[in-house]
């Protein structure tokens, strides 16, 4: 047999049906596939182009951010954190988001993949809140990253006097638009018709969106629940909870994710349950945004019953999947005082073989083995948190973080090395992004909240 590369003498957490962890494993691909993966003895044989040491290294699949607002790093650390959730997003998020110029929102999704990349994230889905949308997909189109990616997109008639038919009409002209533009035809950046959902859809753009997802073999995203507010407004408008009332519609299906879902009560999961439809938990954006989700959630009662739960990082202030797992691994234990609530491995195959199963794409991702895309993270353990190595899974999310990310390959193309992305000048961007940042929150408006002095 014969390969491009070899990583051997490596620890490999292989996500693969067998849930194997090898240690003084290899992992051989040629082009974007991996063709072996094993004991590095049994792996001898291979002669590849290139060997890789992996001796100080443990290899796992890449990880799968299935949410993320790829066009906010700007405004990282500018929102304040303690206002109530429709002040933050009314007052400033949306305002900030529509303020900015194409160009920024360029930079903007090139911090984030740069910031996804460098901690192990190899594949996203976009949270759909893309304005400057082709401007966005040529920007991150070279960084290496695979990502499904969607325009702000509602339709509502919040303005008596706004031609309804119109605003459907345009706001799905333009999804239909984007997934000729950018299909998933192998290309690494693809379009979906995500939604910004909560209330912000009507159900016409609801039914119109799920025919184009399963047609076109792509999904929908949507944002649902994350505090009381969305069933509130559908109980006063359909007389039924949130969920429940997409229930009605005959949108809810394995083509929809829909995200937060920390609002929902018994019936509304038991439909998630029932319809196959995916859910992404943000619990790092949960519990900073105060939605009580150690008090409400319902997500062990929906992984009781079956249901595929990913995990994301939502907004600008992290974009390190490690942390998110910790805190999965973490949050239920305490809040049901239940030990056996979401272990190491479970928060593990959220970020892997979850994650791509909403995408569409667990044929491909999420399992380093034969055949599957050779999308690869190598994690420096010759660090302080990796010494002495004992139970590789279990340190991995409770001990590591994306700092320790050494080397990322992605379709078999090492994006990151050394712990800098290959394919980005950093540099460059990173000075770019400062300088476009302090531009954009100067002509805001909005003041720098501060309890400290910042001088």
């Amino acid at each position: 047999m014969q390969a491009d590369t070899i990583i051997t003498g490596a620890t490999v957490i292989t996500m693969d049906a067998g849930r194997r962890v090898i240690r003084d494993g290899a992992v051989a691909f040629s082009g974007d596939a991996i063709v072996a993966v094993g004991k590095a003895a049994d792996l001898a044989g291979i002669a590849a182009l290139e060997v890789v040491d992996g001796s100080g290294f443990l290899l796992t699949p890449g990880f799968v951010n299935a949410h993320v607002h790829v066009t906010e790093t700007l405004i990282r650390g500018f929102v304040p954190g303690d206002l109530p959730f429709d002040e933050t997003l009314g007052r400033w998020v949306i305002p900030l988001y529509k303020d900015h110029s194409p160009a920024e929102q360029a930079v903007a999704a090139r911090l984030a993949v740069a910031a996804m990349l460098r901690t192990g994230t190899t594949t996203f889905l976009e949270a759909g809140t893309v304005i400057a949308f082709d401007e966005v997909m040529a920007a991150i189109a070279g960084t290496g990253i695979r990502g499904r990616v969607g325009r702000w997109t509602e339709d509502r008639a919040w303005d008596p006097a706004a031609d309804a038919e119109a605003l459907t009409r345009d706001a799905f002209a333009a999804l239909e638009r984007d997934i000729e533009a950018y299909p998933q035809d192998g290309r690494r950046i693809a379009a979906w018709p995500n939604l910004i959902g909560h209330m912000t859809a009507t159900d016409s753009l609801w039914w119109q969106v799920t025919e184009l997802a399963q047609r076109t073999g792509t999904g929908v995203s949507a944002h649902m629940s994350p505090v009381a507010g969305d069933s509130e407004w559908y109980l006063a408008a359909t007389g039924k909870r949130a969920v429940e009332h997409l229930a009605d519609l005959g949108v809810l299906g394995p083509h929809l994710n829909l995200v937060h879902m920390v609002h929902i009560d018994a019936r509304e999961a038991e439909l998630v349950a029932a319809s196959g439809t995916r859910v992404t938990h943000c619990p790092d954006a949960a519990l900073r945004g105060g939605y009580g989700v150690t008090r409400r959630g319902l997500f062990p009662e929906l992984a009781a019953a079956g249901v595929t739960i990913a995990l994301g990082t939502d907004g600008a202030d992290n974009h390190d999947m490690m942390r998110v797992m910790a805190l999965m691994a973490s949050l239920f234990r305490d809040a049901r005082e239940d030990r056996s609530l979401f272990p190491a491995h479970a928060a593990l195959e959220m970020a892997t073989l979850h994650g791509a199963t909403v995408l569409g794409l667990s044929d491909s991702i999420g399992a380093l083995a034969q055949g599957m895309k050779a999308d690869i993270v190598a994690h420096d353990i010759r660090r302080p948190e990796w010494v002495p190595l004992n139970n590789p899974v279990e340190q991995l999310v409770a001990s590591a973080d994306g700092r320790g990310v050494h080397s990322v390959w992605v379709d078999g193309v090492r994006v990151v090395q050394d712990h800098r992305c290959t394919l980005i000048d950093e540099d460059a961007l990173w000075a770019e992004g400062q300088a476009m940042a302090q531009a954009l929150l100067s002509r805001s408006g909005l003041p720098l909240v501060s309890e400290w002095p910042i001088i």
